[in-house]
């Protein structure tokens, strides 16, 4: 994960990241806590999107030098973890937290352990029986990156039936890849996601669906189930909740992690980095978003037994909707066997 030296904030999808990676770890010389504890708390009062909440993170912080909380840490995590906690207590805004990386080799670049997917989020692309299609999509990754991996599987799906799009071990990532696998999922005509207010900036922005996008659409019309869970969060939880209120899908699993103000991460020092929530994000048809509750299911699920769900949910509601006797029967000795009936 790059820390944001030249620019004052980095683009979303390094949340992502830093759930992606393998926290890295080294020990603290004397003074080093209680300087990222202060620098890291007058990061977030400056940025945070909503300025009360910044300032009040800021003077617990303040207060907790002031007590000598720090002063004992003496590793990198240790004190990562220690100041994630009281920034959180505080704003119970989980995208608050400090990460650590150590520093690249001589000559190298600087990325945090474990980088981007090498599958670009794309985790598995499978048609299930019954002609039902599953994408695993793992990570949000910024369009120009991840672009191609996604135009590509949702082109080896197109002639589904039904698609179900798993999120569950997602966290997160650039709103404008939201945008984009959304794209697939709707006709040409472009819809708004969301209206996004961002501290400091002159207006809000908004963030709708392609008129254009590569390869095949998916179309409005074929059914479509999102698979959700604790671990899905941030922009994952966006492309749900916004679809969710579309009514373009249905939702199966549990209630996801509720985190709904992107922002990123800023530097402390050539180590230390705090991501700043420093957007909220409003959907035109709820007006609200997630935010500390989560995306509530359609359909309530085990993590374990949510894909076999929502695949028995498309199979019958395919059966139910055709009227061909051929079409019928394949789905309807598709149900059978997921279903244990054979």
């Amino acid at each position: 994960m790059l820390l944001a030296r030249r620019c004052p904030i980095l683009a979303v999808f390094c949340f992502t990241a830093t759930l992606l990676a393998q926290p890295s770890d080294a020990p603290l010389k004397h003074g080093d806590a209680t300087r990222v504890a202060r620098r890291a708390a007058s990061r977030i009062n400056e940025g945070y999107v909503f300025p009360d909440v910044g300032q009040a993170m800021e003077k617990d912080i303040l207060a907790r030098i002031a007590r000598n909380e720090y002063d004992g840490i003496v590793s990198a995590q240790a004190l990562c973890n220690k100041l994630t906690q009281d920034l959180q207590s505080v704003s119970h805004d989980k995208h608050s937290r400090v990460v650590f990386n150590l520093p690249p080799p001589p000559g190298g670049p600087r990325q945090g352990p474990g980088g981007p997917p090498a599958n670009l989020g794309v985790q598995k692309v499978e048609k299930l029986a019954g002609n039902i299609g599953y994408l695993d999509f793992r990570a949000f990754l910024p369009v120009d990156a991840a672009g191609e991996a996604v135009t590509n599987a949702m082109n080896a799906l197109a002639d589904t039936d039904a698609l179900i799009i798993d999120v569950r071990q997602n966290g997160g990532g650039a709103p404008a890849m939201v945008a984009f696998l959304a794209s697939y999922l709707f006709d040409s005509k472009p819809v708004q996601l969301n209206t996004m207010y961002s501290r400091g900036a002159p207006k809000p922005s908004e963030l709708w669906t392609r008129a254009e996008v590569p390869g095949r659409r998916y179309g409005p019309d074929k059914p479509v189930y999102v698979l959700i869970g604790r671990g899905s969060f941030s922009a994952a939880e966006g492309f749900t909740y916004h679809l969710q209120a579309l009514r373009r899908i249905t939702v199966v699993g549990e209630q996801s992690g509720g985190g709904a103000n992107p922002g990123g991460v800023v530097a402390i020092d050539d180590h230390f980095g705090v991501f700043v929530p420093g957007s909220r994000v409003v959907n035109p048809i709820t007006k609200t978003n997630w935010e500390g509750v989560g995306v509530r299911p359609d359909i309530e699920s085990s993590p374990e037994k949510a894909l076999q769900v929502a695949h028995l949910a498309a199979l019958r509601r395919l059966m139910d909707a055709t009227s061909d006797p051929a079409r019928k029967k394949r789905f309807q000795d598709a149900v059978a066997e997921l279903a244990g009936l054979r």
